[in-house]
């Protein structure tokens, strides 16, 4: 194994409250307090400028949703979440049996690399990769393929771990194997192509070590 690309938000962290909490502050900024009401749950992970115009807002409001979004989330939100038990034990042990980690998400880079900071993440990432916020590398596959290219990673050596469709799509996408991390915000019918679904990050080791790729 070379390389381990991490999802970050229902991969290594819980981190819904404070995603939550600005989504909603976003859609209360544009006057859709009806919407604000709704399970928004399935939102987390996938980029906003998909995920807010199914709820059937107009471009406009898309831009300005996401404006507040971000106005309440960097304002103290992306620090509303907590490291899933034994996430740096896990990412520890990753090293140690020989894998480079990369951090991989869909989340915007600027946010992306404070939240890791803060959380003791990024001493272990050889590189971290996430989109611009002028939405350049926003569809994981995009992201991916970037990633492989900057670092010279081998796809056929390298795993993609990640709890929603995007993520295991974006491995597919670049002939890379998946983990599916049942752990997080994803569901079943999201990880037809992975390779495993893995129960426990706890498992991780041990599933990235079974699947003898290279």
């Amino acid at each position: 194994m070379s390389a381990v690309f991490l999802d970050l938000d229902g991969t290594l962290m819980k981190s819904h409250l404070g995603i939550l909490a600005s989504i909603r502050h976003g859609l209360r900024e544009i006057d859709r307090p009806e919407l604000a009401e709704t399970d928004l749950m399935w939102m987390i992970g996938p980029p906003f400028a998909d995920s807010f115009p199914q709820l059937g807002l107009s471009e406009a409001e898309v831009e300005a949703a996401i404006a507040a979004y971000r106005a309440h989330y960097t304002a103290g939100g992306m620090y509303e979440a907590e490291l899933y038990p034994g996430t740096l034990e896990v990412l520890a042990a990753l090293q140690d049996q020989g894998a480079r980690l990369y951090l991989m998400t869909a989340k915007p880079h600027a946010y992306a690399t404070k939240i890791t900071a803060h959380f003791g993440i990024a001493p272990f990432m050889a590189r971290e990769f996430g989109p611009e916020l002028d939405g350049t590398f926003n569809w994981k596959g995009d992201l991916l393929a970037h990633a492989i290219k900057v670092t010279g990673e081998d796809p056929e050596s390298s795993v993609m771990v990640g709890d929603r469709h995007h993520d295991i799509a974006a491995a597919a996408e670049v002939g890379m194997a998946s983990l599916a991390a049942r752990w997080g915000y994803g569901a079943e019918a999201e990880w037809g192509t992975a390779r495993a679904v893995v129960e426990r990050i706890a498992d991780l080791p041990a599933a990235v070590a079974a699947l003898h790729l290279g």
